[in-house]
């Protein structure tokens, strides 16, 4: 059995180990907001608008159970996503019709603004992947696709292929009020009740809001227009900064972000992994590095 659904060996372990991962995780949500069907269907379907913050932490459970969870978790958390969604509509008010959440266009546009934002936020951030690598966690990320109801074959699996997906959908995006409430909601959020000891430091979370916002690609800035524009290069030192800083943190600490469901779920994969041979003395994190992995795995 194995022991994560996403080995040490994998590229999505070195993408979805690094703290890149926070701005990856706001600026897809700040992404997928530009779908006017899928934003008016978290609109219409959630608490999005009194906790932002918390359906960010839930995207990082999900991301979790997929990436460091068995196997037989990974299955159950996408049968009980996949029934969600299935008793979900969205009502378009321009055209009045009623859609399904579990469309497989908008379940595609999801997924691919979620991964290709990891991956982008962690290569400008300074994780030296090489164009090879990239592809292969596009391809990786395939079996995560599948967890909410879509076919391998029917996702981009290159960046090439990402890219060409990206060109194909701009004429179908918008900024909608709701988008772009969104954007302002990420910039500022309210803190969930288990994230309120960081209320003190809320300020600081200004500055990480507009970073996420300065990642998303041209294109995307100019169509929200929210910010005025700053020098490339200024955004990416900001970037390879914050990764730098993020990354430092001591793992006990960063868990405290997460929601308690994720930390036990990460606390398994510790204990699965320790008991086939990896060293986990530097943590989850210490095994992108391939002298910590057993023998066989090398």
């Amino acid at each position: 059995m194995e022991a994560t659904v996403q080995p040490p060996q994998s590229v999505t372990w070195q993408v979805h180990i690094d703290r890149s991962m926070w701005i990856g995780g706001v600026r897809s949500l700040m992404l997928q907001a530009l779908h006017p069907l899928a934003m008016r269907g978290v609109w219409q379907n959630s608490n999005f608008q009194e906790d932002p913050i918390g359906r960010l932490q839930r995207t990082a459970d999900f991301v979790g159970v997929v990436t460091w969870g068995t196997p037989e978790e990974a299955d159950r958390l996408g049968r009980k996503v996949r029934d969600i969604h299935r008793a979900l509509r969205i009502k378009d008010p321009d055209t009045g019709r009623v859609h399904r959440v579990d469309d497989p266009e908008l379940l595609l546009w999801v997924h691919c603004a979620e991964v290709f934002s990891y991956l982008e936020a962690a290569r400008r951030s300074g994780l030296r992947l090489t164009d090879r690598q990239a592809d292969r966690y596009l391809a990786e990320q395939r079996r995560s696709a599948t967890y909410v109801g879509l076919h391998e074959e029917d996702v981009p699996g290159s960046v090439a292929e990402m890219t060409a997906f990206f060109a194909e959908m701009r004429p179908r995006l918008k900024v909608t009020p709701e988008a772009r409430s969104t954007v302002r909601f990420l910039l500022w959020p309210r803190l969930p009740e288990e994230m309120r000891w960081m209320s003190a430091g809320k300020p600081m979370y200004v500055p990480f809001g507009a970073l996420c916002y300065y990642s998303l690609p041209g294109w995307a800035r100019r169509m929200y227009g929210i910010l005025p524009e700053i020098p490339g290069p200024v955004v990416t030192a900001a970037l390879r900064s914050f990764r730098l800083a993020a990354n430092a943190l001591p793992e006990k600490v960063h868990d405290l972000t997460f929601q308690q469901t994720t930390k036990d779920m990460l606390e398994g994969a510790r204990q699965r992994l320790t008991a086939e041979g990896y060293d986990l003395g530097k943590g989850l994190q210490g095994l992108r590095d391939p002298r910590r992995w057993p023998k066989a795995a090398a």
